[in-house]
């Protein structure tokens, strides 16, 4: 510490001269000083990755190549060329200029039609220039956005592999500030796909089995995995199906979270998902609680202000992790346990947005009663994988086209505009066992993150409960909640510093006592008690 003294106010006095009196400025003791070492940790900004400082990030070699042994044929592109043109003008169409793109499984041929051509009659030609290219399907752009030009996709006879570790090298994932970056492909013109999750917010994957809905899955898990540090990024995984997501178990200590007391982070059983996803709207509460109090508008910017050290740790505030809710099978959870999770799924695809909770649902069923209205509405980014009917693409997409890809990984990617079409990464099970297996023999957290305990307060005996023997931290609680008109077990839990399980025990009691409403799903109870006068009437009466 450096202490100034102030002169400036002794200006025209005289001091009186004292025998021995010195003038000198007063160094503080050794020991009053702070270490460089300290001085740095008290300037430096909070990083949340030195809980696991010495984590290292997998290796590109773990990544295969998936070399394509097909080469680009100029020969069938010059024939395409031909056929399109001669088809064109067996039905009196003239066009200017035809030019191909060729990419990984089709190829573009950008058409520009002579003046007074309607663009319909080109769009009605769909099924007589894949019978007369001889190709599995078609897609016809008219017109391609911004170009105009008319796009038709034309399926390559033989297609190449889009390996995953070219798209994690590529300059673009490398350079990319997206704070969720997913590698997901190529486009038609070769280009890595690179979009950001945060971005998106949510994510409906749909499409036929076996057209690559579950490679996809993989695809996402590890991008995220190849770019965040276990601290920065959470994955809740559910996969009804016991099939495809247990791979990713032995990242539990690292990238996982659950509801605390589970063995498994995979969760599998109908109902750990509806607790889960009850938990996660808790979780969803809190932060939402946390960034109100810090007067932030989102994640990103609660966490900026935690790591430069601006948020007190003894007011509640921490660091907060994004977290990802993969379910692998939508379907098989709406026929079992429909109501219990469209609340919770409804609340958080609307919400957790602004607090990093991020939503991907996979489905093989694209029917109405699967994908309905208000999931698209809340899920504007979708991929459509191939499906065999018109009906099921409009279901997705809100568009044909999905009917007419080819199938291993083709996909639409939608997010409100002109669906793009892209290959998807491709990455085997092998890759997957030993990148997981690279993770998990490393250091990590003593278990996976908990999730905040969800109670399911609609089986609680309430007319069993004796108010003589009430919590200790009832009347606190009370007055908690009258206090804030609001009865939310969340609440209690993190104003009292309590855990879950009590708060939940002491709202019961306030429900006894007629202080707070009845349990309605997950949403706060009505507070009943208008004032703390009236309250203290209440208490004294309990007494």
């Amino acid at each position: 510490m450096i202490l100034i003294h102030d002169l400036d106010n002794d200006n025209n006095k005289v001091v009186p001269e004292k025998k021995n009196f010195d003038i000198s400025i007063a160094k503080p003791e050794v020991d009053d000083l702070l270490s460089e070492e300290e001085v740095n940790q008290i300037m430096e900004n909070y990083d949340p990755r030195l809980d696991l400082s010495r984590y290292k990030f997998p290796p590109v070699s773990i990544l295969k190549e998936h070399k394509s042994e097909s080469t680009f044929d100029n020969k069938e592109v010059f024939e395409n060329k031909e056929n399109i043109i001669k088809t064109l003008g067996d039905h009196k169409i003239s066009i200017k200029q035809i030019s191909a793109t060729v990419g990984p499984t089709v190829t573009l041929y950008e058409i520009v039609p002579e003046r007074g051509v309607r663009l319909a009659r080109i769009k009605s030609l769909e099924d007589d220039i894949a019978l007369n290219l001889s190709a599995l399907g078609i897609r016809i752009i008219a017109p391609i956005p911004g170009r105009g030009t008319v796009g038709i996709e034309v399926p390559n006879k033989k297609p190449e592999i889009v390996s995953m570790r070219s798209l994690i090298t590529s300059k673009a994932f490398q350079e990319s500030r997206f704070d969720i970056a997913l590698a997901l492909g190529r486009t038609i013109t070769n280009d890595p796909y690179i979009v950001d999750l945060t971005k998106m917010p949510h994510l409906l994957v749909a499409g036929a089995t076996g057209q690559g809905k579950s490679v996809g899955i993989n695809v996402i898990i590890t991008s995220i995995l190849y770019k965040k540090h276990p601290a920065e990024v959470k994955f809740v995984l559910i996969d009804p199906k016991r099939v495809e997501l247990p791979l990713y178990s032995k990242i539990e200590r690292h990238f996982l979270a659950k509801l605390p007391g589970e063995e498994d982070a995979i969760i599998t059983d109908t109902q750990k998902v509806v607790n889960t996803l009850n938990s996660l709207c808790i979780e969803m509460d809190n932060r939402l609680e946390l960034l109100k109090g810090a007067q932030s508008r989102n994640i990103k910017e609660y966490n900026e202000k935690f790591i430069s050290r601006k948020l007190n740790p003894e007011k509640g505030h921490k660091y907060l992790p994004y977290i990802v809710l993969i379910i692998d099978e939508f379907a098989d959870l709406i026929m079992t346990a429909g109501r219990e999770i469209e609340g919770p799924i409804g609340r958080l695809a609307q919400l957790a947005r602004a607090i990093g909770i991020h939503l991907i649902i996979s489905t093989q069923r694209p029917s109405t009663n699967i994908i309905t209205g208000f999931i698209k509405a809340n899920f504007p980014t979708r991929i459509a994988f191939r499906v065999f009917s018109s009906i099921d693409s409009r279901t997705i997409l809100d568009a044909t086209g999905a009917d007419r890809l080819v199938g291993r990984g083709d996909m639409l990617v939608s997010s409100g505009n002109e669906p793009v079409r892209v290959q998807c990464a491709f990455i085997d099970t092998s890759e997957i066992e030993e990148l997981t297996e690279f993770i998990g023999s490393q250091q990590g957290y003593p278990d996976a993150m908990h999730l905040p305990e969800y109670i399911d307060d609609s089986e609680s005996g309430l007319l069993e409960l004796d108010l003589k023997k009430r919590d200790s931290m009832f009347d606190e609680a009370a007055r908690l909640v009258v206090m804030h008109q609001q009865g939310s077990t969340s609440l209690i839990q993190r104003k009292l510093s309590i855990g879950y399980n009590r708060a939940g025990r002491i709202i019961d009691q306030l429900e006894a006592a007629g202080i707070v409403g009845p349990f309605e799903g997950s949403k706060a109870r009505d507070v009943l008690c208008s004032d703390m006068i009236a309250l203290e009437q209440i208490l004294k009466s309990l007494d």
